[in-house]
């Protein structure tokens, strides 16, 4: 694989809309990024994808929060959005299943893998690998049933404090399947990560906050955050998405004149 990516995680049509302002080529499209991204609307994924055509949308396909072992019926509710999604010009989904022991679940995995690869989309295994009981065991699986990428932290709550296994994936399976560092990753960090690791694609949110002044009235509160941000909600930033853009253009060039 060669050159440089970065993928911007979204939560909503203004989200994707900065994306594609900032230079993103990818977003990988969610709704409920507060509990950490479900299944986005098709209303939202034909507007982006009709105002941005060029701007590729892998769509989540999670029916809820909490973890990744779905019970039958939601797991057939994943299939039907997985196929529609796709139908309605998704270029990818993002998906995980575990059973309840953290193993994969092979099964449901794999039928959905089978679903996006016929269709000529991207499989995306998010992260629910960091969340797996057997890392190397999960990835040898999901290079079997043709996963295109694994999302990863490197089994830790940020990237930067799983670079040693970011490395590792990477160097193991950097030739077979394509390895995506996210969480906590940013501008200032991003290139360093992918010097040391190896890996040429980081997922960002490049959050910042906007107000809305209604979030707490008479009492009652629908606020996702604490403190000064009790009225806030995040969004994705234009300019974050830029210098990160620019940050990871760049690193190719000087790789090239270290090594050189």
């Amino acid at each position: 694989m060669t050159g440089t990516i970065a993928e911007i995680c979204c939560g909503s049509y203004y989200d994707a809309k900065q994306a594609a302002l900032g230079g993103a080529g990818r977003i990988e499209l969610n709704s409920a990024l507060m509990l950490g991204g479900l299944t986005p609307t098709e209303t939202t994924l034909h507007m982006i994808k009709e105002e941005f055509p060029s701007l590729k949308v892998v769509a989540m396909v999670r029916p809820r929060g909490a973890g990744f072992c779905y019970s039958e019926d939601e797991f057939r509710v994943m299939q039907k959005e997985c196929e529609r999604l796709l139908r309605s010009g998704a270029d990818g989904i993002a998906f995980g299943c575990l059973q309840a022991d953290a193993a994969l679940d092979e099964k449901k995995n794999h039928k959905l893998t089978e679903m996006i690869r016929e269709m000529g989309k991207e499989a995306v295994f998010h992260r629910a690998f960091d969340c797996s009981r057997d890392p190397f065991g999960t990835m040898e699986q999901l290079i079997s049933m043709g996963v295109t990428r694994v999302l990863t932290s490197g089994l830790k709550p940020k990237a930067a404090e799983g670079r040693e296994m970011l490395k590792r994936l990477q160097a193991d399976y950097g030739t077979k399947i394509q390895i995506l560092a996210g969480s906590g990753v940013h501008a200032g960090n991003a290139a360093e990560l992918m010097e040391y690791t190896g890996i040429r694609q980081v997922h960002s949110s490049c959050k910042a906050w906007e107000t809305d002044p209604t979030t707490v009235q008479n009492g009652i509160s629908y606020s996702i955050a604490d403190g000064e941000r009790t009225f806030e909600y995040d969004v994705v930033s234009s300019e974050l998405v830029r210098k990160l853009v620019d940050s990871v253009r760049r690193f190719p060039d000087r790789t090239e004149k270290r090594i050189g």
